[in-house]
């Protein structure tokens, strides 16, 4: 909302998609309100609150019983104030609970709103799991639509399409109810002619659907571009941005979603899952007064809407619920814990009804292995972690150079135009390589999985012993011209997909990040592992192979590299630790490789931390503007309160209201000519002792309510903030008392608090101001902007890059 051009009747603020703002390096436009602290300042343009000539009535209002619709609320763009939502949420539950004593309808009122929270962490998990397996099937089939049609039924992908074929199981692919668009309109599959139609077809289809994508993100909801983690992040910490989870999001974000991932761009649907489930979450709040009435209750929902995400795009429930309380959470008490659970299982337990994949998985690149690895082999697994350390940090510095220039330069105008080129370069390089043009969930199945006896793929093209084959388990063989074939193709897939993912993330689609670095890692884990396998086959006799690996035995398995460097990569991209391992071990079903992936996802953290220590949703939220104070950052400063607040010495004076000696005139006076979020009130100008601290919105809109439903509110009526009113002349207008929108407990600090605990009192009670008091009196305010400021200036960041409060 624009506060710097008010109007009267506009303090209920826009929940629709329109608000406009800059996410993930595409620039947007929007109208913030200036969340300041209470300085006289320029207006720089602030116009038109006058709440003068409107009619009174007769009706006379008690602003202390009778709460007014819209106080208590928040801006866009502006941080909630955690103390007073707990508070509210306190005071609500301890009424109920003293009325379920009175009669049997409370009591019953009493149990419906305790079950409320499981009722709607159900609602949640139903509605993720079905929209996952939704996103799943669309964007199965729509991808194979690139390179075929079936001719049992449009609606089937190409494994569907085959499954009721009788062609062998080598042929299993090539069955004749599927076509390839050369076979389609030239009648034959083979030739130069018939290679060059597929070509068209598969770039004309993935322009088609990045097309579509980018023109319904544009025009129907702006926010559904990017992954959303950074934006949920800094949701989660309070912060408020309208529409970003309403329903045209969820709409547009689903459809845009399959488009994106179907187009073949170097992004992946897990990220964006989650602000998926995070929109279901949010609308679902809306059921419930409980949830929708208090901004604080909201986001324990939005926490487990978060892990059901992470759940149905990985398959992994636990891992879910630890990467919402690692990853994305702000306040994460243990009643969030154990419905995010709750979410989680019934969003996992939903996808895996739908079976989206048809091998009973919930996950396309679901694996097993059954061989143990061997201790020496920890030293590839740590080089696989220094590679995703090293990727990781080369990635985040890149993306947001790119995204930087794309937001400070022309390139920022023209999303249609960036998307189209980065999907015409994407799907020209990708196409003659098999491993790039197959979609990325299926290259990383194909990098984990373990070659078995019946595995057609090149990567499993060995030279076969078949005397020394012992059951299902395979000896280690020598590499066949398929897999030094393969080798070569997945070095160049790694060099594309390394360089267009830096372009492809922060377009304005729907793009995650999870299996694109997945998808790094796995080439790069692949490729070691079949390294390290003919190392062994060849030179079994040398020391570190001659204690565990003998001749004839099977004692590499490069799947697991495949799934070691995917972890990898992806923890140095993010930062992840404990939930990654957790996601990656409930991948594959199996407990024994915890400790090769604790291995790489720690060293590649410590890599990535060593170069730069922000993960790649923290630099984007740094680069965005956004408030949010990391919890994990340590303070170490020696700076005081007194060096943060504001005014400074060469400021004006602190815009203060005084408890009951300002007119309504003066007060909308105020309001008028300064763009500040609240304003603290005392005694009187003289003793500046302190009193509260009042809202602008909340006085904006206890002023207008007065003016038209209270008789005799004029300009010159007082204002007062006390429990009696001042004594004044008979002859004077009504006055208006307004106590009860002050708040009479503001966190105050004294000047010589050192700063260290300035932040940690921000951190932990999620404030969005602090006043600063001397001897009792008032001296200034820090707000959370502030202090956001300071911290980027002691780091030698531009503290003008925080845009918000």
């Amino acid at each position: 909302m624009d506060q710097k051009s008010y109007r009267r009747g506009s303090f209920q603020s826009s929940t629709s998609d329109e608000d406009m703002l800059e996410i993930a390096g595409a620039s947007l436009d929007f109208t913030m309100a200036d969340d300041d602290p209470p300085l006289d300042r320029e207006m720089g343009g602030f116009s038109s609150y006058n709440g003068g000539g409107l009619t009174g009535s007769s009706l006379v209002m008690d602003f202390l019983e009778e709460p007014l619709p819209g106080v208590g609320t928040y801006e866009d763009f502006n941080t909630i104030d955690w103390v007073r939502e707990k508070s509210r949420d306190r005071d609500r539950h301890r009424e109920i609970t003293s009325r379920s004593k009175e009669s049997t309808w409370a009591l019953i009122h009493s149990v419906s709103d305790a079950f409320s929270g499981w009722l709607l962490m159900l609602l949640i998990g139903l509605l993720a799991g079905s929209l996952a397996g939704l996103i799943d099937i669309s964007a199965h089939w729509m991808t194979d639509l690139k390179e075929g049609v079936c001719l049992a039924g449009f609606w089937f992908n190409h494994e569907h399409c085959c499954w009721k074929s009788n062609t062998t199981f080598t042929d299993r692919d090539k069955c004749p109810e599927w076509m390839s668009w050369s076979q389609l309109i030239l009648g034959h599959g083979e030739g130069a002619f018939a290679y060059i139609l597929n070509y068209l077809m598969y770039v004309v289809w993935a322009l088609l659907f990045s097309l579509l994508a980018v023109l319904l993100v544009k025009g129907f909801a702006p926010y559904a571009c990017g992954s959303g983690i950074p934006e949920i992040k800094t949701i989660l910490s309070g912060f408020i941005i309208r529409g970003y989870l309403g329903k045209w999001t969820l709409i547009i974000k689903t459809i845009t979603l399959v488009l994106a991932v179907s187009s073949g761009l170097s992004l992946g649907k897990e990220g964006p899952l989650v602000h998926v489930a995070c929109c279901c979450g949010n609308i679902l709040c809306h059921l419930f007064t409980k949830y929708r009435k208090n901004e604080a209750k909201r986001r324990e929902v939005l926490s487990a809407a978060a892990a059901a995400g992470v759940s149905v795009a990985f398959g992994a429930p636990i891992g879910g619920v630890l990467f919402s309380l690692e990853e994305v959470s702000y306040y994460f008490p243990l009643k969030t814990l154990w419905r995010s659970f709750f979410a989680a299982l019934v969003a996992a337990f939903t996808l895996r009804s739908i079976n989206p994949f048809g091998n009973s998985r919930l996950v396309l690149f679901y694996v097993e292995f059954h061989m143990p690895w061997h201790l020496l082999e920890l030293v590839p697994f740590i080089l696989l972690g220094i590679f995703g350390g090293l990727w990781g940090a080369f990635f985040i510095r890149s993306n947001i150079a790119w995204c930087r220039r794309r937001k400070t330069t022309r390139l920022g105008r023209y999303p249609v135009l960036e998307v189209l080129v980065v999907t015409a370069i994407t799907a020209l390089l990708a196409f003659p390589n098999e491993y790039s043009r197959m979609s990325t969930s299926e290259l990383i199945s194909e990098l984990f999985n373990d070659c078995g006896v019946l595995d057609s793929s090149q990567l499993c093209e060995y030279v076969n012993d078949f005397n020394s084959t012992k059951g299902d388990d395979l000896p280690d063989r020598a590499a066949g011209p398929g897999v030094y074939t393969a080798m070569w193709q997945l070095a160049l897939a790694l060099v594309m997909k390394v360089f267009i993912t830096i372009f492809t993330f922060g377009m304005k689609v729907p793009s995650g990040l999870f299996i694109p670095s997945m998808a790094v890692g796995a080439i790069a884990g692949r490729l070691l592992g079949v390294a390290m396998e003919q190392l062994a086959f060849y030179h079994h006799d040398w020391a570190i192979f001659s204690g565990w690996c003998s001749q004839g035995a099977d004692c590499i398995t490069p799947g697991l590299y495949a799934m070691v460097g995917a972890a990898a990569c992806l923890g140095g991209v993010t930062r992840m630790t404990v939930s990654l391992v957790v996601i990656m071990f409930e991948l594959t079903g199996g407990l024994e490789y915890i400790v090769p992936l604790m291995a790489a996802a720690m060293t590649s953290k410590w890599v990535a931390d060593a170069i730069g220590r922000e993960g790649i949703y923290d630099a984007h939220i740094r680069l965005n503007g956004y408030p949010f104070l990391e919890a994990k950052e340590e303070f170490s400063h020696k700076t005081l309160a007194m060096d943060v607040m504001r005014p400074r010495r060469s400021d004006p004076p602190l815009t203060v209201i005084t408890q009951d000696s300002m007119t309504v005139e003066d007060v909308e006076t105020i309001i008028n000519e300064t763009t500040y979020s609240g304003y603290p009130v005392v005694v009187s100008r003289e003793s500046q002792r302190l009193v509260g601290f009042v809202l602008r919105r909340d006085l904006i809109i206890s002023i207008e309510n007065a003016r038209k439903k209270q008789d005799g509110i004029v300009s010159t009526s007082i204002i007062y903030f006390t429990d009696h009113s001042p004594p004044l002349p008979p002859s004077s207008p009504s006055m208006l008392k307004l106590r009860s929108i002050l708040d009479l407990s503001p966190f105050t600090v004294t000047d010589q608090t050192p700063m260290e605990i300035v932040v940690d009192i921000f951190r932990k009670l999620g404030l969005r101001q602090c006043l600063v008091t001397h001897n009792g009196k008032l001296l200034g305010i820090i707000t959370k902007k502030d202090v956001l400021k300071h911290i980027a200036q002691l780091a030698n960041q531009d503290p003008d890059s925080i845009l918000f409060n």
